[in-house]
């Protein structure tokens, strides 16, 4: 049985900078939140982080929002998050596993949440790290855990264990929700919501394409790829000369 929009029990977070695209998302009831980080600010082409940031809560202060810590040094990343964490009600703090040095925040990430902080922990890739990651954030403020799934995807590397034992220790753990993150296709949408994944953050493009599910069967995307390929060939103008072969024959 097909699959709707209707079915997805995961919530629907747009993972982006673009003002007017968040705010043309917010239109969208089944969009629940948005996440940031700093390479899409920089995309975005923000320059004053927290006047931006500030005007986005207020253009969505009825949806979750992630906003992420960009120092290297643990005292500046506590500084940076209890500064974000005013921003609004809905805003979570993105702070990633660890330093560019591999120093890891998990006692920081646990100082924070008990502290009333809600945390959204990134760049979570391997099981350990999520183990560890979830232990951190128990017992505090409502908090998320994001698994790069799409990445480990892009390197052949099989993301369903890290997922399965993120969702697997959120369930016993009411504080902490899970984020499929990296998505790259409206498959991994499904995929989330089978796995038992509470959130799924995805670009605009891929969101977009869900009011789709479905909508077409098989054989009518088939068809469709056949008719595609000849409207193609005939405005391309194609040709084949095949009166010397049929001489021979």
């Amino acid at each position: 049985m097909a699959v709707t929009l209707a079915d997805l029990k995961v919530k629907l977070f747009t993972d982006g900078a673009d003002k007017a695209q968040i705010v043309e998302m917010a239109k969208q009831a089944h969009i629940a939140g948005f996440t940031t980080n700093p390479s899409l600010l920089r995309k975005a082409g923000v320059s004053d982080y927290e006047a931006y940031a500030r005007d986005l809560v207020e253009a969505v202060p009825d949806r979750h929002i992630s906003f992420e810590v960009f120092s290297d040094e643990i005292d500046e990343i506590r500084a940076q998050a209890r500064v974000i964490a005013t921003w609004g009600a809905h805003v979570h703090v993105k702070l990633p596993v660890s330093t560019t040095r591999g120093e890891t925040l998990y006692d920081l990430v646990r100082d924070l949440v008990q502290d009333g902080v809600k945390v959204n922990l990134t760049a979570i890739f391997a099981v350990p790290q999520v183990e560890l990651g979830v232990a951190a954030l128990a017992g505090g403020a409502p908090s998320i855990i994001s698994v790069f799934a799409g990445r480990l995807a892009d390197l052949g590397i099989d993301y369903v264990p890290a997922i399965s034992k993120a969702v697997e220790l959120s369930r016993a753990t009411p504080n902490v929700e899970v984020i499929w993150a990296s998505t790259r296709e409206v498959w991994n949408v499904i995929e989330a919501d089978r796995l038992g994944c509470q959130i799924i953050t995805a670009p605009a493009d891929v969101l977009k394409k869900l009011p789709a599910l479905g909508s077409r069967t098989a054989d009518e995307l088939s068809l469709d790829a056949v008719k595609a390929f000849r409207a193609d060939a005939l405005a391309t103008g194609l040709t084949l000369d095949l009166s010397s072969r049929r001489a021979a024959e």
